[in-house]
C-alpha cells in the first residue's frame, strides 16, 4: 500500500508543485473577467437590470441593483488583478447565493439541478480563493511581501 502512495499520490504532488502558482491565477483570471464585464453591462444597463431585480422580486431595487454590480464590477477587477481577493470574493459568493434564491430557486428539483447551475460554480471559485486565497503571483502576494509584519503562511509539508 505503500508503494502505491508513492506511486499515486506522493509522486504526482512533487511533480505539480511547480505549477502550485497556476491555479489561483487561473481561477482569478477566469472568474475575475467574467465579473469585471457582466457588472459592466448591469452598470450600462441599470433601467433594465433595476426591472430584472424587481421581477426577481428582490427587495429596493433601484438600491441593490447598482449595489449588486458595482460588487460584481469592482470584485471582479480586484479579483483579476488579485488584490484584496479574499475581500472581493466573500461579497461575490454572496451576490451568487441572492441570484440562486431569487432568480433560480423555483428550478430547482434536485440537488444534481442546484449543483448544475453556473452560480453554483462562481460559488465555489469564489468560496475557495476567500479561503485559500490569490496565490503567490497577485498584488497581494507582493504588498504581503513587502509589507506584512506577518509571517506569510505556506502549507505544511510533510
Amino acid at each position: 500500500m505503500q508503494g502505491l502512495v508513492a506511486w499515486l499520490i506522493d509522486m504526482p504532488e512533487r511533480r505539480s508543485a511547480v505549477f502550485h502558482w497556476l491555479p489561483p491565477l487561473f481561477a482569478r483570471i477566469v472568474v475575475g473577467w467574467v465579473f469585471l464585464w457582466t457588472g459592466w453591462a448591469k452598470l450600462n444597463n441599470l433601467p433594465q437590470m433595476i426591472q430584472n431585480f424587481r421581477e426577481w422580486g428582490i427587495p429596493w431595487p433601484e438600491v441593490m441593483t447598482p449595489f449588486v454590480s458595482g460588487v460584481e464590477f469592482f470584485g471582479g477587477l480586484l479579483l483579476l488583478i488579485g488584490l484584496f481577493t479574499r475581500l472581493a470574493a466573500t461579497p461575490l459568493v454572496i451576490v451568487m447565493i441572492v441570484a440562486i434564491v431569487s432568480a433560480k430557486l423555483d428550478q430547482v428539483n434536485s440537488l444534481e439541478t442546484l449543483l448544475g447551475f453556473e452560480e453554483v460554480a462562481y460559488m465555489a471559485l469564489f468560496g475557495w480563493l476567500a479561503v485559500a486565497g490569490p496565490g503567490p503571483v497577485s498584488l497581494d502576494a507582493l504588498l504581503q511581501r513587502l509589507y506584512s509584519r506577518e509571517p506569510v503562511v505556506r502549507p505544511l509539508r510533510a
